[in-house]
C-alpha cells in the first residue's frame, strides 16, 4: 500500500541537513517525502520549476513547512493568477502581506497553495527565528522597528516579510499551530505524536459516524418503507404491489446510484443483469479479479466488486450482489403494471444515492493510484 505523498516546503540552502534529514524520518515511517531537490517533482518542460512546485502540491496529502532564516527566491509573477488571493484572505487576520508582490517567495506560494485547498500544513519555526518574531511583533508599528538587526534572519530587508508570514499562518482561524525547534528531534518528535494523534481521532470520528449514520439509515429506511406503502396502496392490485414497493426499494435505489434518472426506463422494461450492463457500456470487475490485479486496493473495508464507467470513473461495490440480483430478476419478473407503479411510487417519494453499500463515483486513479496503469491493466 502506498503511504501518504508529504511535500517538504522550505528555502533549500540554509536548512539542507534538516530536509535531508526529514525526508529520511518520513521515509521510515511509510510515506512519501516530496522534495523538488531530490527530483520527486514533475518538472514539466512547459512551465516554469515554479509552477511545476506549486502543482505538485496540490498532488499531495500533506504539507510540512520548516521557517528557518532566508526568506528564499521571489514567487514568479504569474504564480500568484494560480491562487485565490480572496479566499486567502479570508482564512487569516494576518493577511495583509497579499496586497505586496515583493512579500512572497516561492515556498510562500507551495505553502499558501495548500492553505487554499485546505490541506494538513505542521509549521516548524527555527526557535531563533521564533523568538526574534516574538521582538518584531512587541516593537510593530514603531518608528525605530526598521533599524532593528535581527539576527536570526540572513538579508535585513527580508526579515519584514518572514515575520508577517509567521503572522499569517498563526492567525489562521483553523490549523494555526506553529512549533518552534531547536533541534531536528524536535521536528521528528512533533510529527510522530501528531500523525498518530490524527490517526487515532479519525478512527474515533469515523467508527462514531458509523454507528450514527446506521441508526438513521435504518430510521430512514423503515420510515421509507411505510410512506411507500401507503401511497402505493391507492392504486390496482394494492396488496401485490405495497409489499413490491418495500421489497424492491433497495433495489431500484441501487439501480439509480449506478445511472441515475435512465434507471427509471431500466425497470420498467425486461432486461437481464448482463444486457443491462452491455447497455450502458458499464464493465463489472469482480472481488477475485480486483485483489488479483490490484491486491494493495486502499480501502478499509470489503470490497465486493468495482463498476467501471466509459470515462474511467469508477464505483466501489462494499455488499454482496447475491441478493441484489435475485431481486432484479424478481422485479424483472412482474407484470408491467406492478412495475410501473413501483418505479413511479418511489420516484415520487424521492430516490437517493446508495451511501454505504457503494462508493461515491469516483476518478479510477483515486482508488488505485496513478492513472496511466488504466493504459496497461485493463479488464
Amino acid at each position: 500500500m502506498a503511504g501518504l505523498k508529504v511535500f517538504i516546503s522550505s528555502t533549500c540552502y540554509d536548512l539542507s541537513v534538516v530536509r535531508s534529514q526529514i525526508r529520511t524520518f518520513v521515509q521510515d515511517f511509510g510515506h512519501d517525502p516530496v522534495m523538488s531537490e531530490y527530483n520527486d517533482v514533475l518538472y514539466d518542460y512547459r512551465y516554469h520549476t515554479h509552477k511545476n512546485c506549486v502543482d505538485e502540491v496540490a498532488a499531495c496529502d500533506m504539507l510540512v513547512l520548516i521557517i528557518g532564516s532566508r526568506f528564499g527566491g521571489k514567487a514568479i509573477p504569474s504564480l500568484k493568477e494560480h491562487l485565490d488571493f480572496d479566499k486567502l484572505k479570508k482564512v487569516s487576520r494576518g493577511a495583509e502581506f497579499l496586497s505586496d508582490s515583493e512579500a512572497i517567495s516561492i515556498t510562500q506560494v507551495e505553502v499558501l497553495k495548500a492553505v487554499e485547498i485546505g490541506m494538513p500544513i505542521f509549521v516548524f519555526v527555527e526557535a531563533g527565528v521564533w523568538h526574534d518574531h516574538a521582538l518584531y511583533e512587541k516593537n510593530k508599528g514603531k518608528n525605530f522597528l526598521k533599524r532593528i538587526d535581527f539576527p536570526s534572519i540572513q538579508k535585513k530587508e527580508t526579515a519584514i516579510y518572514i515575520f508577517e508570514f509567521i503572522n499569517f499562518l498563526r492567525l489562521r482561524s483553523t490549523g494555526n499551530s506553529l512549533y518552534p525547534f531547536s533541534r531536528l528531534n524536535d521536528i521528528e518528535d512533533t510529527l510522530r505524536r501528531q500523525w498518530a494523534s490524527l490517526f487515532q481521532r479519525l478512527l474515533i470520528e469515523d467508527r462514531e459516524r458509523g454507528l450514527t449514520a446506521r441508526k438513521v439509515e435504518d430510521l430512514s429506511e423503515r420510515f421509507d418503507d411505510l410512506k411507500a406503502a401507503i401511497l402505493a396502496s391507492q392504486g390496482p392490485e394494492a396488496t401485490v404491489v405495497a409489499r413490491a414497493v418495500v421489497k424492491f426499494r433497495r433495489l431500484i435505489t441501487f439501480g439509480y446510484s449506478l445511472i441515475g434518472m435512465d434507471v427509471k426506463g431500466v425497470f420498467k422494461s425486461t432486461v437481464d443483469w448482463e444486457r443491462f450492463l452491455a447497455e450502458q457500456d458499464i464493465t463489472f470487475v469482480d472481488s477475485d479479479e480486483l485483489e488479483t490485479k490490484y491486491p494493495d486496493l486502499s480501502s478499509r473495508r470489503k470490497v465486493y466488486g468495482l463498476f467501471l464507467y466509459p470515462d474511467n470513473t469508477c464505483i466501489l461495490l462494499h455488499i454482496s450482489l447475491e441478493h441484489l440480483l435475485e431481486d432484479w430478476q424478481d422485479f424483472m419478473a412482474q407484470s408491467a403494471d406492478v412495475k410501473g407503479i413501483v418505479v413511479d411510487s418511489l420516484f415520487e417519494i424521492g430516490v437517493n444515492v446508495m451511501i454505504g453499500p457503494l462508493s461515491p463515483r469516483r476518478p479510477f486513479d483515486y482508488f488505485f493510484g496513478d492513472s496511466r496503469e488504466m493504459q496497461i491493466i485493463q479488464f
